[in-house]
C-alpha cells in the first residue's frame, strides 16, 4: 500500500506514526515544502518571551525519525497538483526545481493553514510580519533586537501571547482587535474584562474595536491607520487568524466555506482514498453537534492518529471535540472548554450563565 502524506507539522506526524505503527509494511512517503517539521507554533510567544531558553524544545520529532520508522521524507518539496481520478502528485523540488509524478493508494491531507492575509494598502511592508511557522519565529526574534514598540494586530490566542511576551521584555506593545474584547472567541466579558486590566497593568495600549485600513512607512517606521486613529510602530505582527491550505483539493472533495476538508467518523473526505486532519480539516464540534473551523494543536494530534488507526478499514471514530485549550498571561492560568454563553447565544441556543468565584491555593 503506497500512501502519500502531504504536509507534516502536528496531524502529518502524528499521522505518519500511526500509520507506520498500524501498517509496517506500507510505502509511506511525505512531502513538506518546509525544512523542519512537528513546530510547536503555539511555543513561539514562549520562546520570544525568554521562558523557553532552547529552540529545540518547540520540536518533538524531526525527519530523521520518521525515516527511522520507516518513511520517505521528501523536506524542501512542493506539492503542485493533486489528481484523485489518477490518484497521483505532481510534486517539485523545491532545490533544483525539477518536477516528478507519484502515485498512492491512500493520500493523506494535512497542509496545515496560513495566516490570513487580507487586502490593506500597504500589508506587503516587510516591517509588517506572520506568525505561523519556525522562520516567522526566527524572525520575530531577530527584528524585536532593534524595535522598540511593537505592534500585535489580532488579540486571539497567538495575538494576546505576543503581547504578553513583548511586554515582558522592554518593549512599548500596542494591541489592536476589531473586537471589543481581547479573546471574545473564548471567554465571556467577565472573564476579559480582568485579562484586559493585566494588559493595561503591563502598559500595554488596547485598540480594541479598531479596524486597520492602512500600513504606511515613515521615515524608518510604520505607521498604522485603523478607523479610529493612527499608531506609530517599529514593527507590526498580523495575528487575525488561519485558513486552510487546500487549494489542491478545491472541487474535489467536499469542503466548508472556509476551504476546510469535511471529513466523517473516520476522517474521510467525501473520497474514500483522501484523508484530511489538522488545520486543513474541520472538526466535529461537540456543542453544536456540527462541523467547525478550530485550528488547535490537540485537535491536530487526535485526527492524526484517527487517520492512521482507519486508513485500511474504518476502525476508531473520532468522538469530536469541546475545542478545550488555555493559555498563561502575566501568571495568571486561563482555559476554555466549549461555547462561551455569547457563543451559544448566537447560535440560538437558549443558554444560562453561572459565574463561581472561589480562592484556590
Amino acid at each position: 500500500m503506497k500512501v502519500t502524506v502531504v504536509g507534516c507539522t502536528h496531524a502529518g506526524t502524528f499521522a505518519i506514526k500511526q500509520i507506520l505503527a498500524e501498517n509496517p509494511d506500507a510505502e509511506v512517503t511525505v512531502y513538506e515544502k518546509n525544512d523542519v517539521i512537528s513546530f510547536l507554533s503555539c511555543g513561539i510567544a514562549l520562546y520570544l518571551g525568554g521562558k523557553v531558553a532552547d529552540p529545540q524544545g518547540l520540536f518533538y520529532s524531526s525527519p530523521e525519525e520518521l525515516t527511522k520508522l520507516g518513511a520517505n521524507v521528501q523536506m524542501g518539496h512542493n506539492v503542485l497538483n493533486i489528481d484523485p481520478e489518477e490518484k497521483t502528485v505532481t510534486v517539485e523540488d523545491m532545490t533544483t526545481h525539477e518536477q516528478a509524478t507519484d502515485t498512492y493508494d491512500k493520500l493523506v491531507m494535512t497542509s496545515g493553514s496560513w495566516p490570513i492575509v487580507p487586502k490593506i494598502p500597504g500589508i506587503n511592508n516587510p516591517q509588517v510580519k506572520l506568525c505561523k511557522n519556525w522562520a516567522h519565529a526566527q524572525a520575530l526574534i531577530e527584528d524585536a533586537k532593534t524595535a522598540k514598540h511593537i505592534t500585535v494586530i489580532g488579540a486571539g490566542y497567538i495575538g494576546a501571547e505576543l503581547a504578553e511576551a513583548y511586554s515582558t521584555t522592554g518593549h512599548e506593545v500596542t494591541l489592536i482587535d476589531a473586537m471589543d474584547r481581547v479573546m471574545p472567541k473564548y471567554f465571556d466579558s467577565e472573564f476579559t474584562d480582568v485579562i484586559e486590566q493585566d494588559y493595561r497593568d503591563n502598559h500595554v495600549q488596547l485598540a480594541l474595536g479598531e479596524t486597520v485600513q492602512s500600513f504606511t512607512p515613515e521615515d524608518g517606521r510604520l505607521t498604522i491607520q485603523t478607523n479610529k486613529g493612527s499608531y506609530q510602530t517599529d514593527l507590526a505582527i498580523l495575528c487575525i487568524g488561519f485558513r486552510p491550505n487546500t487549494d489542491l483539493l478545491k472541487g474535489k472533495v467536499d469542503m466548508a466555506a472556509n476551504g476546510a476538508i469535511i471529513t466523517d467518523d473516520y476522517m474521510r473526505s467525501s473520497n474514500p482514498d483522501i484523508f484530511a486532519a489538522g488545520d486543513s480539516a474541520a472538526v466535529h464540534y461537540n456543542p453544536t453537534h456540527q462541523n467547525a473551523y478550530i485550528p488547535l494543536a490537540t485537535n491536530a494530534v487526535r485526527q492524526g492518529i484517527l487517520v492512521g488507526k482507519n486508513l485500511v478499514k474504518p476502525t476508531v471514530k473520532y468522538m469530536g471535540t469541546q475545542s478545550s485549550s488555555g493559555l498563561a498571561l502575566y501568571g495568571r492560568t486561563i482555559v476554555s472548554t466549549g461555547l462561551t454563553l455569547a457563543s451559544a447565544k448566537q447560535q440560538g441556543i437558549n443558554a444560562e450563565q453561572v459565574i463561581v468565584k472561589d480562592n484556590w491555593v
